[in-house]
């Protein structure tokens, strides 16, 4: 998916026929919020996650693959780091994977 985290929400609740106000009070956040998080303004709270793949009958997994793909996203933009940094950290993460063995 190319599209950022906010934009991803839209995309299922408008797919899903909600009104913004209608999702906003499913994850107890006032509209304005919500807007917010969905124009980039503001970033998704991590703990409604949950809520969030219940509410699309999403897997958590994938949802929590979207917002921290996202989340890595961001910051490497943020950065401005080269695209050669994202093979570095692909190894490093594998590395630690052995660690964990």
């Amino acid at each position: 998916m190319k599209e950022t985290f906010g934009e991803y929400i839209k995309l299922l609740r408008t797919k899903n026929g909600l009104t913004l106000t209608k999702l906003a009070a499913q994850l107890d956040l006032d509209a304005a919020n919500l807007s917010k998080i969905e124009n980039g303004k503001r970033d998704f709270d991590e703990k409604r996650l949950s809520k969030l793949a219940a509410i699309f009958e999403l897997s958590a997994q994938e949802l929590q693959d979207e917002y921290v793909s996202d989340r890595l996203a961001k910051h490497i933009y943020e950065m401005d780091c080269s695209s050669e940094l994202l093979k570095v950290a692909e190894e490093k993460a594998a590395y630690r994977r052995t660690l964990k063995k």
